[in-house]
């Protein structure tokens, strides 16, 4: 299975792949997400489409170079380029459409870390993120944020590239 969320350059690609186990078959699904070169001729999905939850604006900084190689709260290594996100309580692996309202870039990320630690942010950026969102010099913006609810359950990899 093949689904592409396209959204101002960015796409969350999704690999679906069943693999033969002793109970049965293991579905895993690959997810990354890439600039996109080309649009794709369509939307792929061979099930319903994403839903998307409004979560309103947050307060989001970013961080990066001084983290980048550590270990994250949910047990991965930080890449400062990765799509991810640091929240102080949603759950590890939630994914957000997170918008600049200032210039339309999007970018989907996916919630690794928690933080940010510094009164009235609510969401810390990867330096890769905020880099996609065109934000690095400004350092703190308001973003609008939407939850969103692939139709696939996925898991991703604990290491990092």
């Amino acid at each position: 299975m093949f689904l592409y969320m396209v959204t101002a350059g960015n796409f969350i690609d999704t690999n679906e792949t069943n693999t033969e186990t002793e109970n049965g078959v293991k579905t895993e699904t690959e997810v990354t997400a890439a600039e996109a070169n080309a649009t794709p001729a369509a939307t792929e999905t061979e099930t319903s489409s994403a839903k998307m939850v409004e979560m309103g604006t947050m307060t989001a900084s970013w961080y990066g170079p001084g983290f980048h190689g550590r270990t994250t709260a949910n047990g991965e290594v930080y890449d400062q380029m990765a799509l991810t996100a640091a929240h102080k309580d949603l759950p590890f692996g939630t994914m957000l459409l997170v918008t600049n309202p200032r210039n339309g870039r999007s970018a989907f990320v996916r919630i690794n870390d928690r933080g940010p630690y510094i009164d009235g942010r609510d969401l810390d950026l990867s330096q890769g993120t905020a880099a996609a969102l065109k934000m690095i010099k400004r350092g703190v913006i308001e973003v609008k944020v939407e939850e969103v609810i692939l139709p696939i359950k996925f898991s991703p990899s604990l290491s990092s590239r």
